[in-house]
């Protein structure tokens, strides 16, 4: 097959994500444990956060209209952070804290930086004006509104807010189960010592790291066979077992590559050979009516086409409404001299250069070299048909945007 024939990235993503299907079920769990998870239900906030106009800072409640020039205010009453006050005395002061509710009648808030207390009580040493340091109730949720809809991910800020609506335990949709299959008779865990011709499992670790911070379950993790039967066998008992499958290796042109040969024997496969790079020998199919996404098999090319490719269909399969990354717009500092067919995620990183933030490549972008990755923070993107020359503009994506 030639190049030419090659699956634009775009639409291989458009593909997957006309074909993910969302998780059945939900759990329900502890807010301290919802990091991560996909929200199974909209969030109406039950009543105003804060529930009370209190103080922004450290200082003293009063009302502006009883301040004039050189005029001591006498401190009538000192009310702590969650303690209820009472009104306020007209032509006095009340010491307050960062949180303390505002007492009725007082208009503004003073900084005691901007005071002087004496016996007599405080002298305002600055311009006050009405609302001045006040945290209106409602300012940050007014009751009924839609605080966080169906869909979300949940991150820390999200844990945080629930928190702030009075929620300690949260619906959210089942985890997506994925089994892990890698291939290569080649391949031995790390603590055993190498033969000749073996060398580890790389790619089974890069793979259950990327799952957990995706929030998925691995329910199953082995090595396949090179053989027709073994691949074959193992694939059905995964598709029993799993939401989706992911392998990696298997998916090229070589003798021993089954993977796409299954697919195509007892399978579907969908989609094949990518116009990507690292990354272009990927496979998309089902066996057994399980979706099953197979991933190239050098190490760098499994972590760029998990987050470019796999991690917009997992997201779409978590129920999550936002799946894809924005990415941003930053100077090249490295030069690409020859255009490709190819889109190319390059493995980089944002430095300063020239007194500006810039993108910088990692020298080698080898597909079997994942240290590249360990230097770099992202993937900057050279687009099909293009050469960059520093200083011009093209996209970057975070790692950590890319998982979400």
């Amino acid at each position: 097959m030639a190049d030419q024939q090659l699956t634009p990235v775009d639409a291989a993503i458009d593909q997957l994500l006309a074909q993910a299907m969302s998780v059945t079920g939900r759990q329900t769990v502890a807010l301290a444990d919802s990091l991560g998870r996909i929200l199974a239900d909209d969030h109406r906030v039950p009543a105003d956060v804060p529930p009370a106009d209190n103080s922004a800072v450290d200082g003293y409640a009063l009302r502006a209209r009883d301040l004039s020039a050189g005029k001591a205010l006498p401190v009538s009453a000192r009310v702590p952070a969650g303690h209820a006050p009472a009104a306020i005395e007209p032509g006095t002061a009340v010491r307050l804290f960062t949180g303390s509710e505002i007492p009725a009648g007082a208009d503004a808030v003073v900084m005691q930086e901007r005071t002087e207390r004496t016996d007599a009580g405080i002298t305002v040493q600055a311009e006050v004006n009405e609302g001045q340091n006040i945290r209106r109730r409602g300012q940050d949720l007014s009751a009924g509104d839609l605080a966080l809809a169906r869909g979300t991910r949940i991150r820390p800020q999200e844990m945080g807010l629930l928190a702030s609506m009075g929620a300690a335990r949260v619906e959210v949709s089942r985890r997506l189960k994925v089994a892990i299959l890698t291939t290569g008779d080649e391949l031995v865990e790390p603590g055993t010592p190498l033969e000749p011709g073996q060398i580890y499992n790389t790619n089974r670790f890069t793979l259950l790291g990327l799952l957990a911070a995706a929030g998925c379950e691995v329910v199953l993790c082995e090595t396949l066979r090179d053989t027709r039967e073994a691949t074959r066998s193992t694939l059905k008992r995964a598709a029993g077992e799993a939401d989706l499958i992911i392998t990696s290796g298997g998916v090229s042109v070589g003798e021993e590559d089954h993977v796409r040969a299954v697919l195509e024997e007892s399978g579907e496969l969908a989609l094949w050979r990518l116009a990507i790079k690292p990354g272009k020998p990927l496979a998309f199919g089902k066996i057994a009516g399980t979706p099953i996404l197979g991933l190239p098999g050098n190490p760098a090319a499994v972590l760029v086409t998990f987050l470019v490719v796999a991690i917009p269909y997992i997201r779409k399969c978590q129920g999550a409404t936002h799946y894809r990354a924005q990415g941003e717009r930053l100077p090249a500092a490295f030069t690409v001299a020859s255009p490709s067919i190819r889109r190319e995620f390059v493995r980089a990183r944002k430095e300063v250069h020239d007194q500006r933030v810039a993108v910088a490549a990692y020298p080698n972008q080898s597909s079997g070299m994942l240290s590249s990755a360990c230097w770099a923070d992202g993937l900057a993107v050279v687009p099909e048909h293009t050469t960059i020359s520093p200083g011009d503009t093209l996209t970057y994506y975070s790692f950590a945007e890319l998982l979400g």
